[in-house]
């Protein structure tokens, strides 16, 4: 079974661009597939994902024609105004390639933690479902009760919770984010990426230890079936480099049998981006 690196970006850098890089940040510069392929190869990684980080649809046009030049990009989760009026336009123009496989807002920016039941944010929602595109929630835990009652709302369409709503790892606070995951993963249609955590702990002064409340928390939550590993790279090398990300999930996971860990590894992000590896 291929293994997926199922959250991961590209970009070619300016500070007009990604003015959230900041001047002291090792994410200056391009970012692009001839720089992830070797990390990939190195980790065992066949596959990935790439994510947007601009909000423009220029960004999706831009990343799906990597994934067309670059085989081993297996889907990408691009970004179209959802609030727009004619949302399923766009939507219908860029699903029309087979590796447009799903939709993110940069929801943990929006000033309103109830940004995401806004009900012209919603009406494109309503449009992801009917062209099987997927949904991928970037929120931080004070708008994980707006999300809960989100994936509520629509029952058929599948939602995947980024870095498992950056919980404080670096403070080591749980609740009541445990108890909100918990909430959010009893809706059936939600997956969660194992991604994230190392720039949500202390960067380059964590330890392993301090993430194995939180994979206890979303492991439990969630269960083997609707997890997935993801390195969010190249934001992770705020915090550690690619092999040592995607390294602390990869010992978590070692408890388990190898069934469980391809599930984890890949076989879940395929079923759930619906990917052609």
């Amino acid at each position: 079974m291929p293994r997926i690196d199922s959250h991961q970006h590209f970009w070619k850098y300016s500070p007009e661009e990604y003015p959230w890089i900041q001047d002291s940040w090792p994410l200056r510069r391009d970012f692009l597939p001839k720089d992830l392929e070797p990390l990939l190869r190195n980790e065992k990684f066949d596959a990935c994902i790439a994510v947007q980080a601009r909000q423009t649809r220029a960004e999706s046009e831009w990343l799906l024609d990597l994934a067309k030049n670059y085989p081993f990009i297996a889907g990408v989760v691009g970004w179209v105004d959802l609030r727009a009026s004619d949302v399923a336009k766009d939507l219908a123009a860029l699903s029309s390639n087979r590796k447009f496989a799903g939709v993110r807002h940069v929801v943990q920016d929006e000033p309103d933690d109830r940004f995401l039941l806004d009900p012209s944010f919603q009406r494109g929602i309503a449009a992801l479902e009917p062209l099987n595109l997927s949904y991928d929630l970037l929120i931080f835990p004070r708008q994980l009760p707006a999300a809960i009652e989100l994936v509520k709302r629509f029952p058929r369409q599948r939602f995947v919770l980024d870095h498992i709503a950056k919980p404080l790892i670096k403070d080591g606070t749980l609740e009541p984010w445990r108890q909100q995951i918990r909430e959010l993963a009893t809706a059936p249609n939600v997956s969660c990426k194992l991604s994230g955590l190392v720039t949500e702990a202390r960067w380059r002064g964590w330890r392993a230890e301090d993430f194995t409340p939180y994979f206890a928390a979303v492991w439990e939550a969630f269960g083997e079936d609707r997890l997935m590993i993801g390195s969010d790279w190249p934001v992770c090398l705020l915090s550690a480099d690619y092999a040592a990300t995607l390294g602390l999930v990869s010992s978590f996971l070692s408890q388990f049998s190898p069934d469980v860990r391809e599930k984890v590894m890949g076989s879940n992000a395929i079923r759930f981006y619906r990917l052609q590896v």
